[in-house]
């Protein structure tokens, strides 16, 4: 265990330890910091301006939860109920977009959403083939040109952006729930009426919720920290508490107000993991709860 523990001490401990004394201190002139122990730094962090973006952050983070799981669910499900050859084939395409980098990737997304981007290039061409075929019947429609909309530097295209990178983080662990489901409970539930919807919400989601809460949980947390494709996509005005603490390691020099929010989103991490090991707890107690039943 010795190069496990050194490399955990050396590159995730000390550093950890070293912006957790960051946070008690305070920024003297442009570079000095004084180590005071003072808690100003997170009693700032609850100010009504850095607040309301946490709680924005949180608001997209989970908005962005919600949508990865109901696009998840049923990619994940195609993928476990195809045939044994299809699923290695399936499961490389979910996860082919992570080979590329997440800046490059981004760019892209940008290219897709820009004003002559690929979104409104087909919508422009829609709108022309339509106000043509309008103008043979002599329909007066669609005889304005084309207004480009706009789908970059807003909030839906942060949540368009963190979608798209999280989905298949969303779709892993979906799947290794439902991969593991024995069919023979679904094709009872149908055998002895219950409809698909029925059958879905009363058997496959209860037997897949390990897979779903552990979905939830990485997605929530990286999407709750990530500071570059709001950055990107989002522009000045989309700012989320990512963004917030990089730039007051960059940009304002206030490392220690930076630490200490860097701190307060590690404790709600922690809260969030802390949440999921009592829900596993209390799923194992029910489980074996249950198991004893059946026996007696």
């Amino acid at each position: 265990m010795a190069p496990g523990l050194f490399w955990l001490i050396v590159f995730f401990l000390l550093p950890l330890g070293f912006v957790g004394v960051l946070s008690f201190g305070e920024k003297r002139g442009l570079v000095d910091i004084a180590i005071t122990g003072t808690l100003a730094n997170y009693a700032r962090a609850f100010d009504p301006l850095y607040l309301s973006v946490l709680l924005e952050s949180l608001w997209i983070a989970g908005l962005t939860t919600v949508i990865c799981l109901v696009i998840g669910m049923p990619v994940a499900l195609l993928i476990a109920m195809s045939p044994a050859r299809w699923k290695p084939i399936l499961l490389l395409i979910t996860v082919l977009p992570l080979w590329t980098n997440l800046l490059i990737r981004t760019y892209a997304l940008m290219a897709v959403l820009r004003t002559r981007g690929f979104v409104n290039n087909t919508l422009a061409w829609f709108h022309d083939g339509l106000g043509s075929l309008a103008a043979l019947v002599g329909l007066p429609l669609f005889t304005e040109p084309y207004q480009p909309v706009e789908l970059l530097f807003n909030q839906g295209a942060v949540l368009v952006g963190l979608v798209y990178y999280h989905l298949p983080f969303m779709v892993l662990p979906l799947f290794a729930a439902l991969d593991r489901l024995d069919t023979g409970f679904l094709e009872a539930s149908l055998d002895l009426g219950a409809g698909h919807w029925r059958t879905f919400t009363a058997i496959t989601l209860p037997l897949a919720m390990p897979g779903i809460v552990s979905g939830i949980v990485i997605t929530f947390i990286p999407a709750l920290g990530t500071f570059l494709t709001p950055a990107l996509l989002g522009g000045p005005d989309s700012q989320m508490i990512g963004n917030v603490i990089e730039s007051q390691f960059k940009t304002a020099n206030d490392w220690p107000f930076g630490a200490a929010l860097s701190f307060i989103l590690m404790y709600a991490t922690f809260a969030i993991l802390a949440l999921r090991a009592v829900w596993s707890a209390r799923a194992a107690r029910a489980g074996i709860g249950r198991a004893g039943e059946a026996a007696l």
